[in-house]
């Protein structure tokens, strides 16, 4: 094998690349790229199990043939390099020669036999635009639950209808749910695909470098999902069992409505959350007429409050919240004016909604503390 290919062509695939590499050294081939050069392209291929990539690059291909090198430090070492063409070249014992300019480096591969085979992509079953799955995806990823005991939660759920297509999250604390009304082609009733958590931050990459105007294509077999877009593939394990009914949990009495300032809000929130509880991360609310005070206390550290201006005009209330919970909402929504809370009491759910209607339907529900 013997190729060379532009430093910033192939930079751009093995950081795409990256998210599917294991990180632990316990099975050494799953720590390693897998390059298979010939016809005029590189072709690129990651996988610890749960995760699989495969992407390519142009290459001017003098030999063709396949060797594996250690992923980590090919990326540290093209990302080193000068702007220009990089020269590979297949060693004997498996060795890999890579050049650029006056630098010159040698990774010790290992056996191309012993890297897994990735699945086969099936027929796409859906195409979304990227800029709608990636909106999805901002909007809900960040709720998924990290309790690998709660195994159904540990991915977001992406629900595709002939005219709609949505994501929920959930970590049994808070929920968001966000909405996109548009033609689903190819969806003829309700296709449910729970999405694992880490295939979520993976994907946001791949989405990211696409463009606005890239599709995605969206496909199954019995135990993987497959995206492609743009000659990129990711190939993840599918999550099984299923996730729990999250319309059960939507707020449908909610009365008392809210409206504040997301910036002002999201900004005196940070500065009150540095005496708060580090365990806890405990707020608390107290909503009153045209009136918000924020305040915490961090026990041995001290305690904080700060007062923001609101349009209510209801009975005055006194609500707890995990202050991060709050932050990640408002920054999920960005600059959107006059976000709005909806409550029913103290202890009851409480529904936030971005201040005006974009694109997406958003709500976001989340659980009081009790305080």
């Amino acid at each position: 094998m013997e190729f060379f290919a532009h430093k910033s062509e192939l930079l751009d695939e093995l950081d795409l690349l990256q998210g599917a590499v294991e990180k632990k050294s316990t099975v050494p081939i799953l720590s390693h790229f897998l390059l298979d050069a010939a016809d005029f392209k590189l072709q690129i291929a990651a996988t610890d199990l749960e995760l699989g990539a495969r992407s390519s690059c142009t290459a001017k291909v003098k030999a063709p043939g396949r060797a594996t090198v250690p992923a980590r430090r090919l990326v540290e070492i093209i990302r080193s390099l000068p702007d220009g063409e990089v020269h590979f070249k297949l060693l004997e014992n498996r060795w890999v020669q890579v050049t650029c300019q006056r630098s010159s480096f040698k990774l010790v591969g290992l056996g191309t036999d012993s890297f897994p085979a990735l699945p086969t992509n099936p027929k796409p079953a859906v195409a979304l635009p990227a800029e709608v799955l990636a909106g999805l995806i901002d909007r809900t990823a960040f709720a998924v639950s990290q309790d690998e005991s709660r195994y159904t939660l540990n991915g977001a759920l992406l629900l595709l209808k002939p005219e709609s297509a949505a994501m929920v999250a959930t970590d049994g604390h808070r929920l968001p749910l966000a909405e996109r009304r548009r033609s689903v082609p190819g969806v003829n009733a309700e296709l449910r695909i729970l999405i694992p958590n880490k295939a979520l931050g993976a994907l946001r990459s791949l989405l990211r470098e696409s463009g606005t105007e890239a599709n995605v294509d969206i496909a199954k077999d019995d135990s993987h999902l497959f995206f492609s877009v743009r000659g990129r593939l990711l190939i993840s394990r599918q999550l099984t069992g299923q996730f729990p009914n999250y319309e059960a949990v939507l707020p449908r009495e909610n009365d008392k409505f809210v409206e504040f300032d997301g910036e002002l809000v999201a900004a005196a929130i940070r500065r009150v959350a540095l005496l708060a509880d580090e365990r806890s991360q405990a707020l608390r609310l107290q909503v009153e007429q045209g009136r918000l005070e924020i305040s915490s206390s961090g026990g041995d550290y001290g305690e904080a409050n700060e007062v923001v201006d609101i349009a209510y005009a209801g009975p005055a209330l006194r609500i707890g919240f995990n202050y991060q919970y709050l932050l990640d909402f408002l920054g999920a929504v960005g600059k959107s004016g006059m976000p709005r809370m909806e409550l029913k009491d103290e202890q009851s759910a409480v529904q936030f909604c971005p201040a005006e209607r974009d694109s997406y339907q958003y709500r976001y529900v989340v659980m009081p503390l009790r305080i």
